[in-house]
């Protein structure tokens, strides 16, 4: 990301253009492509605010997080969702009905309301589990495009989020050629590489992904290597690819004074704290840390405690978050059971508290498409050891705002862990690198610029397609005109009666 995509500023504008139709000199037809961005400084007429669907089925920007399906998507919808309200547009998030007594609609914040959609059985279910009531979704999702429509409300694209919410969104497209752009979140292929046979989505996923690539009108990969895997295993098209990272609120995350947030959570004011937060899936690489802490007792006899922060229930259970057993279980095998503490979930306004308590936050999961917790970590100034892998690898900086380490590997993290341990000051300059990053590069309000960007981009695209459409009629109508008629010979008549006879002229 470089420095004008976080200073400049987009406005939307309305774009109709017009087809003459074919055997019709006269008359024209208008193919309304919904709005176009036009970049400030730029006179336009009909400069206004407009209206966006953004898709997210499984992931509400209303739920709690640190559960099993709740997690980075739930953040991105939610800001990205604000910040477009801040700038003016009105935005409506449509997520799955996952209760009886969920409201047909209820409102994040001014500008912004959630549609609770319809499909499906109203209760929490796996996001595995969703793919089949989808048709139901897509079919709700275009009726209320519709109702919007009629109103005058329609519109001017939707962003769909997950390739569930890209199928949704292009049955809208082709039923009423609203824009799409579509952030997968995740790729299927990228997941079953290092998930395999665990990975519990059906393989139609993956043709599902290709699809939507193909015909979708703008692309967001959230950071280089998601873009390089668009590319390369689902053939993208470089021209509707545009790599926008996600963001924190500085609002929310910001640093707090170590001693002074230990004591707001009633933790020890002495000790070397290590952070795990997020959603407790074995992906996410909470076993390698706990690993790492036995190494860091039995091969340099540090002491250290991890606090892990997430799970289904406030209260850490077993049985309600059953990653959380199996991670209780491997501290205790390794005799770590007494400086590894479960936390449960925390609200979001309380999260900053936890990242500015800790000395050093890590995350090695697997496989990241982005994480959104090293960049809250960075911006509450502390610094992060991370997996060398998607996302995380563009946020950290390795050795300037923190260090980068091989996934499953508990040794190279263990000696990292012992190397911060005994530098207090390179800690210090880390954090402090991490917070200026952040900063210049990853804020929501610069998010969402780039985002209008590619709203732009693809409004355009949909009107390229929408021309190209149209003069493909043309050019077929024209083809099969009908041809003039050659005289038919007919044979001669006999004679009749009461029928006067011509001769010819040697008859004669």
């Amino acid at each position: 990301m470089n420095e004008a995509f976080q200073e400049e500023r987009f406005y939307f504008c309305h774009l109709t253009v017009a087809c003459v139709a074919p055997n019709s000199a006269r008359k024209k037809s208008y193919i309304t492509c919904s709005t176009l961005l036009i970049q400030a400084g730029v006179r336009t007429l009909h400069a206004r605010p407009v209206k966006i669907a953004i898709v997210s089925e499984h992931a509400s920007p209303l739920a709690l997080l640190g559960g099993t399906d709740s997690g980075g998507q739930n953040v991105y919808v939610a800001n990205v969702a604000r910040q477009l309200a801040r700038h003016g547009h009105k935005v409506d998030v449509f997520t799955r009905r996952e209760s009886a007594e969920q409201p047909a609609r209820a409102a994040l914040c001014p500008g912004v309301r959630v549609i609770n959609v319809a499909a499906g059985p109203p209760a929490v279910m796996p996001k595995e589990a969703l793919l089949p009531y989808m048709g139901e979704f897509a079919a709700n999702l275009i009726d209320y495009y519709r109702t919007e429509k009629r109103a005058g409300e329609g519109y001017s694209v939707t962003h769909a989020n997950f390739f569930m919410s890209g199928l949704a969104g292009l049955e809208a497209k082709r039923a009423l050629g609203v824009p799409l752009v579509v952030t997968f979140h995740a790729l299927g292929k990228v997941r079953r590489l290092h998930q395999g046979a665990d990975d519990g989505f059906p393989l139609e996923r993956i043709q599902i992904e290709e699809t939507l690539v193909a015909e979708c009108d703008g692309i967001v990969a959230e950071c280089p290597q998601d873009k390089d895997d668009l590319l390369h295993l689902y053939d993208g098209d470089v021209r509707k690819l545009a790599v926008v990272p996600c963001g924190f609120d500085g609002r929310e995350f910001f640093p707090v004074p170590r001693l002074a947030a230990r004591a707001q959570l009633g933790l020890p004011r002495e000790g070397f704290a290590i952070l795990q937060l997020g959603r407790m899936v074995p992906r996410k690489g909470v076993d390698n840390v706990i690993r790492a802490v036995a190494e860091l007792r039995d091969a340099y006899d540090d002491d250290a405690t991890l606090y892990v922060v997430g799970g289904n229930s406030d209260a850490p259970d077993d049985a309600a978050t059953p990653e959380i057993g199996r991670l209780r279980k491997i501290a205790h095998e390794l005799n770590v059971a007494d400086c590894v503490h479960f936390l449960g979930r925390r609200d979001r306004d309380v999260l900053r508290l936890f990242y500015s308590a800790c000395d050093v936050f890590v995350t090695t999961p697997w496989y990241e498409p982005f994480g959104i917790t090293p960049l809250e970590a960075m911006a509450c100034a502390r610094p992060v050891i991370g997996s060398d892998v998607g996302g995380i690898r563009s946020t950290v900086v390795h050795n300037k705002t923190g260090v980068l380490v091989p996934p499953r590997d508990p040794g190279a993290l263990a000696l990292h862990l012992h190397e911060f341990i005994g530098d207090d000051k390179r800690r210090q300059a880390l954090g402090d690198a991490g917070f200026a990053r952040a900063q210049r590069f990853y804020t929501w309000a610069g998010v969402v610029r780039g985002l209008e960007t590619v709203y732009l981009d693809a409004v355009h695209t949909a009107a390229a397609t929408a021309q190209a459409a149209a003069a493909r009629v043309t050019v077929q109508r024209q083809s099969v005109r009908p041809r003039p008629v050659a005289p038919v010979m007919r044979p001669p008549q006999k004679n009749a009666p009461g029928r006067a006879i011509q001769r010819t002229s040697h008859e004669r």
